[in-house]
């Protein structure tokens, strides 16, 4: 239903009227229905009867009260027509104070003061003293009217999720992250130590959940899910940090940060130098950790375009922690990001069912970022796949894509059929030539072994290139 307004106004002199009159036409032509005396009030009607009708009935939804100096004196005088009118008016906003039904429309001001009633100086009012005020404020009027404000409150969102256990100690990177968001913001010349006090934080807290005395559980599954949720806290953290410095433009520093961070994010992954006796299984968490952040960081990157920085996550050589050195092999490439739990797969699988991948399983499970969906992690992953088909050395299994249905297409691959959108992925890949790329990616599946991923045959005849458009990319200029 339209929103219905009853004009109150004194009939201070024919110009007025006249002006009344017009912006009931100009009201009416903007859809709201208008009940005015001069329309409505007809002869052998007793007006005040219907001035009390118009101000309580509750289909009217509005009451417009137009003053000026007349009217405001007439009110306050409670002379003639306006007084009765203003009698009943006044009782029912002194009665209902958070009456929002009756809105003061100020049609005359006197040295910076506006001409209203007494009863109804304290409310928000709108400025019609003037025809340019007429013209600014009309939008306005008419917004209130239908109920459509310029300025809509938000959405109450979700609890951050730090606060599901009020007794985490991963709260000092809350903090860090904060002074770094501001320094990162206003350009402070010490954004690179407020970085680093950040990860710091972050890795502290991670390797704080590391185990370093044989852990005293029956089952470890229920203590690498406990221990994968309390890192979760760290993954948003992580991921809060580089979307928000490659949104704000990726410098040199970030991308030397961001493989930093990976590389420590990695040695998490193995047991503390101080402990001389493990099962692999202690440390499955940790390996859950690196493997889903990595995956939400590449999303991260692709979200904010930041693809040169993606090409050097790929491309960089990541220092192998002491613990895991030998020989002359110091470095690793991006593989050694990969981890799976099979712990897992006892505390997650229903009965009598197991998983094709526990890890991909908890990953879908946790993946509750409004800003990273877990199609971007989908996404993200396929990203990866071209990557390690494309690089020499490079083992890895895209647990994730079980989840993918039949016949799925990604945007970010899908885009690349234009060259605009190929250009973005040769950023990352680093070959620009869509024929080259489709034979090394060839190369690197048959490489890989993918022909031998049983579990995925039902989905891709064996191939995973449809997922990457990889027969059209770059086809359309």
């Amino acid at each position: 239903m339209p929103p219905k307004v009853f004009l109150s106004y004194s009939w201070t002199s024919p110009g007025h009227q006249a002006l009344v009159k017009q912006w009931a036409e100009r009201l009416v032509a903007d859809g709201v229905e208008v009940v005015l005396d001069i329309y409505d009030l007809k002869e052998g009607d007793d007006k005040f009867v219907f001035m009390e009708r118009m101000v309580t009935d509750a289909t009217v939804t509005h009451v417009l009260v137009l003053s000026d100096k007349g009217y405001a004196k007439k009110a306050d005088a409670r002379k003639a027509g306006v007084g009765t009118e203003s009698q009943i008016i006044s009782k029912e906003v002194y009665e209902k104070v958070a009456q929002s039904k009756f809105i003061p429309i100020v049609c005359e001001i006197d040295e910076g003061e506006p001409w209203l009633p007494i009863f109804l100086q304290s409310r928000i009012w709108i400025d019609f003293s003037t025809p340019e005020a007429v013209n600014e404020n009309w939008e306005q009027l008419i917004r209130v009217l239908y109920g459509k404000p310029f300025h809509l409150k938000p959405t109450i969102g979700k609890p951050p999720a730090y606060l599901e256990d009020e007794r985490s100690p991963s709260s000092p990177a809350i903090s860090k992250f904060a002074g770094l968001k501001q320094a990162i913001l206003q350009a402070k010349p010490a954004v690179d130590m407020y970085r680093q006090d950040f990860l710091d934080a972050c890795v502290a807290y991670a390797d704080s959940l590391r185990v370093r005395n044989r852990p005293n559980v029956e089952n470890i599954g229920e203590k690498v899910l406990a221990d994968c949720g309390k890192l979760k806290a760290v993954r948003n953290h992580i991921v809060d940090w580089v979307l928000l410095e490659a949104r704000a433009g990726p410098s040199e520093k970030f991308g030397e940060a961001l493989i930093d961070c990976l590389e420590r994010m990695r040695e998490l992954k193995s047991g503390p130098p101080e402990v001389t006796q493990w099962v692999e299984a202690w440390f499955e968490a940790h390996s859950f950790f690196v493997y889903e952040t990595f995956l939400y960081i590449v999303a991260a990157l692709l979200k904010a375009g930041a693809f040169n920085i993606l090409h050097d996550v790929f491309t960089s050589h990541y220092l192998l922690p002491v613990t895991e050195s030998y020989g002359d092999k110091r470095f690793d490439n991006f593989g050694c990001l990969w981890g799976q739990s099979e712990s897992l797969q006892a505390v997650l699988a229903p009965p009598d069912t197991r998983l094709l991948s526990p890890a991909a399983a908890l990953i879908k499970q946790q993946a509750d970022r409004p800003d990273l969906s877990f199609d971007s992690i989908l996404e993200a992953e396929v990203i990866v796949l071209m990557m390690a088909f494309l690089t020499s050395g490079v083992r890895w299994y895209p647990q994730t894509l079980h989840y993918v249905a039949l016949g799925r297409d990604f945007p970010f691959f899908v885009r690349a059929t234009q060259h605009k959108g190929f250009k973005h992925l040769a950023l990352i890949t680093g070959i620009d030539d869509a024929e080259k790329l489709r034979t090394a990616v060839t190369a690197g599946e048959a490489r890989l072994g993918v022909n031998q991923w049983h579990d995925f045959h039902f989905l891709l005849s064996g191939s995973f290139s449809a997922w990457m458009n990889l027969s059209k990319l770059n086809t359309l200029k």
